[in-house]
């Protein structure tokens, strides 16, 4: 039996959409036919979520709505009821949208044999490696009810971290909006109409006001070409970065810039010492956790000292010890990390060192962020300033001459 996304006509020609189980598309058919619905189409809901099927049609959940699904199947599997029925209770509660679609999805694989683990790999756009490594790990070791409540905890978090970011940044992307009109339309409007009074005067204008008058006339005759360009080159790079050599260069840039050094390797330490901790405690073990916490670091050069550092510990070479070798990783985590190999606690130490690591990028972040919003301010102030100035020098000189 799998699990089939329709669209049909009712009795009034609306369109209705939902998700059905079925042993095949006619059978879900013959149901439409029976509820006195026309069907339009009927889909598998997993067909169409594996690498070959139609991206504009594959499933997509929040990250939110994954924790709460994933921790309400937690919570039933500890209550003691079979996956199936925890799983058709999950998605009954989810309605009729797509986080229902997608447990019916996954409840139809589990009914044929597979294990939820199995399941889940039908959806890869939704469960990352990460959550289908742990929930193997935890089928096999008897404990999935603590790995999906884990699992739960750490999607919350990474939803959380990636909310302060995004509202961290919010207020200086306006500001430098709202800095960028300001600008364009005093250069666009008001200094030409200021430059109409001095035309037929005759008077030689301040170098300022000349350089003003001379970009105000270039926005004016290549405003649009010079928009297109700067299109074109934000298109080009974003467009380079999809090869790995470019992107890797830029990784590299990245990790040398002074300042957003610190940001991007705190941020990706913090990821994969988070991954790496739940991964161990759900008993999968380090070389494989390794593999798959390095997929979770965006930064190449970071992900390739973890893949060589996972070489090492395949060799016999302590975790600590082959990540110290790149000189990309904070001197406290590998701290950590070797205090808890010693102890036998490694999966402890490294859920530390991920909170530690947070801890100290959002403080960095905060000291950052402080101290942009006001050079923001003094920028946009300085350039309106210098506008001004280069509007008013004109009309000093010129009540001089007739004083």
């Amino acid at each position: 039996m799998g699990a089939f996304d329709y669209t049909a006509l009712d009795s009034k020609g609306r369109v209705q959409k939902g998700a059905l189980e079925g042993d095949t598309p006619r059978h879900i058919r013959q149901q439409l036919r029976d509820r006195g619905l026309v069907p339009l189409t009927v889909d598998e809901i997993a067909q169409r979520d594996k690498p070959g099927g139609a991206r504009s049609r594959r499933t997509r959940v929040s990250a939110a709505e994954l924790a709460l699904m994933t921790r309400d199947l937690a919570m039933l599997v500890r209550s003691g009821l079979p996956l199936d029925e925890a799983l058709s209770a999950v998605a009954r509660q989810a309605g009729k949208g797509r986080v229902n679609k997608l447990v019916l999805g996954v409840r139809a694989k589990v009914m044929e044999g597979h294990s939820l683990a199995g399941a889940l790999g039908d959806f890869p756009h939704v469960f990352p490696e990460l959550y289908r490594a742990t929930v193997g790990a935890g089928e096999r070791s008897g404990n999935l009810d603590l790995v999906l409540e884990r699992l739960a905890e750490y999607t919350e978090s990474r939803q959380g971290i990636r909310q302060k970011i995004l509202v961290a940044l919010l207020y200086p992307a306006v500001l430098t909006a709202v800095s960028f009109v300001v600008v364009v339309a005093l250069l666009s409007y008001v200094v030409p109409e200021v430059v109409q009074v001095f035309d037929g005067v005759g008077q030689e204008l301040p170098g300022l006001t000349r350089a003003l008058i001379w970009l105000s006339d270039a926005m004016a005759a290549w405003g649009i070409v010079m928009g297109l360009g700067v299109a074109c080159l934000v298109a080009g790079f974003i467009y380079l970065l999809r090869f790995q050599g470019p992107r890797l260069a830029f990784h590299k840039a990245l990790l040398a810039t002074p300042l957003v050094s610190r940001v991007v390797r705190g941020i990706n330490v913090a990821r994969f010492a988070s991954t790496l901790s739940i991964l161990l405690e759900s008993t999968v073990p380090l070389v494989e956790a390794l593999r798959v916490g390095a997929e979770v670091v965006t930064n190449l050069p970071m992900r390739h000292a973890i893949e060589e550092a996972a070489r090492r510990v395949r060799e016999g070479e302590d975790l600590g010890s082959a990540l110290s070798h790149s000189g990309l990783f904070p001197p406290v985590t590998l701290q950590l990390i070797s205090s808890g190999e010693a102890s036998g606690n490694l999966d402890k130490m490294l859920g530390q060192a991920a909170a530690y690591q947070e801890r100290e990028t959002d403080t960095i972040t905060s000291v950052y962020l402080g101290l942009l919003e006001p050079v923001l301010i003094l920028l946009m102030g300085g350039t309106v300033l210098i506008i001004v100035l280069a509007i008013l020098l004109p009309v000093f000189d010129l009540s001089q001459l007739v004083g």
